[in-house]
């Protein structure tokens, strides 16, 4: 690779760490506990525990891999050094689809609390903004996302007090709630796994991370942690002030927990802390899929020239622009809404390669053993396998495209 092609190294380890859980607490966590409770119920927290334990098994792995091979790319990269060509372009092609629907989702939701009558317009000012700030140079985007971070945490303590404070509304309000069974403990655990995936962005940005073997595992599972400890206490206080069918009912579950408290006044609180949300998962998004366009483009998986580096930021301005381009069209000709089982079997098969990559590493450190990795790889595909029939067929179909395509391209090149 020459040398004008490279990122330059500029994230501290508590930098890498803002954009992870940036990305994890973004508008995921407003509304994925509703669709989820759906599905299980009072077994909601049980979920939550589950999408956990596979989001440390993918976590340390990713750590792992992204110590070894600290550049742009992820598990595409991981994939392609530790497998082989393919399972790194289905990996890589898998993330890049997925995410970039989610681009969409989170642009439209931001779009939807901050512009109600206007939410498309202010969708795509909303993706023009954030491209012009990652193009800025990741620092501003690290800068950007630790304040939007702030914001946001600040909304989730505010909406667990109000929801401990209560008062609850009876047993019995809201009608029946979904079968808490563990038939639908699998898939609620699918769902919840979008919320969790945020930390692949800090192996993304492997390039642009200082001492990258020792600040990435520490930012990936740092990150992790603090996720999965606001998920499952938000889990257990809306399940208890929000019986019944109340809380699978609602598309706004947190929002709807500071109208049911004492504290219904600070609604727009609740508002600007989504809008907020939306903004930070969407600038880590677009920044995490330009870089693994940029690291597809390099191995000429995707088109050569998105693979430039310039610019006095040295950015992948060319992938960036390109992913901002897409995220729009999508905002104009499609309903994005439907993402997220889509994106979510797509970042588990995903994962399912970056699980099978650190697997035949040759060392293993403590924290992600072999026997780990196999786990990780076969929970992945357990729960990808059991989302809503529709995403699952929707993204099968989309990687099909996508290595039909790579072998066609690869015949014409011999």
């Amino acid at each position: 690779m020459s040398a004008h092609q490279q990122l330059h190294r500029r994230l501290g380890t508590f930098d890498a760490t803002a954009i992870g859980l940036g990305s994890m607490l973004g508008a995921g966590v407003f509304v994925v506990f509703a669709p989820a409770a759906a599905l299980a119920g009072q077994l909601l927290a049980l979920s939550v525990v589950i999408a956990g334990a596979v989001a440390y098994c993918n976590a340390v792995a990713s750590a792992a891999l992204a110590a070894k091979y600290p550049t742009s790319g992820g598990t595409y990269v991981y994939g392609r050094e530790q497998l082989g060509e393919w399972p790194g372009f289905v990996a890589g092609w898998g993330f890049v689809t997925g995410k970039t629907a989610s681009c969409a989702a989170m642009a439209l939701t931001f779009g939807s609390y901050a512009w109600p009558g206007y939410a498309v317009p202010a969708a795509v000012a909303a993706v023009v903004v954030l491209t012009g700030v990652n193009l800025l140079g990741i620092t501003r985007t690290a800068l950007l996302t630790r304040i939007l971070l702030c914001i946001v945490v600040a909304t989730l303590a505010f909406v667990a007090v109000a929801a401990a404070v209560g008062p609850h509304p009876g047993p019995g309000a809201g009608g029946p709630a979904g079968d808490s069974s563990l038939g639908g403990v699998l898939p609620a655990a699918g769902l919840m796994f979008f919320a969790f995936a945020g930390y692949a962005r800090i192996a993304t940005l492997g390039e642009e991370v200082k001492d990258p073997a020792r600040a990435i595992p520490r930012a990936i599972l740092a990150a992790l942690a603090a996720a999965f400890a606001i998920y499952l206490t938000l889990s257990l206080l809306l399940l208890n002030h929000l019986p019944g069918g109340r809380l699978a009912a609602t598309r706004t579950p947190l929002l709807d927990a500071v109208l049911q408290s004492r504290f219904e006044s600070g609604a727009p609180l609740v508002q600007v802390g989504a809008a907020a949300a939306c903004l930070g998962a969407l600038l880590a998004l677009i920044t995490g899929v330009g870089r693994t366009t940029l690291a597809m483009a390099r191995e000429r998986d995707l088109p050569a020239p998105l693979a430039k580096v310039g610019g006095k930021h040295t950015v992948p301005y060319v992938a960036e622009l390109a992913v901002a381009a897409v995220v729009i069209l999508l905002l104009l000709t499609t309903d994005v809404m439907t993402v997220v089982g889509f994106s979510s079997f797509g970042v588990l098969i995903y994962y399912a390669v970056a699980n099978a990559s650190a697997y035949t590493l040759a060392a293993h450190p403590g924290y992600a053993p072999k026997w780990l990795n196999a786990v990780g790889f076969a929970a992945c595909l357990l729960l990808a396998f059991t989302l809503p029939p529709a995403s699952v067929l929707t993204m099968v179909a989309v990687l099909a495209a996508g290595v039909a395509g790579r072998w066609l391209v690869l015949r014409l090149r011999h």
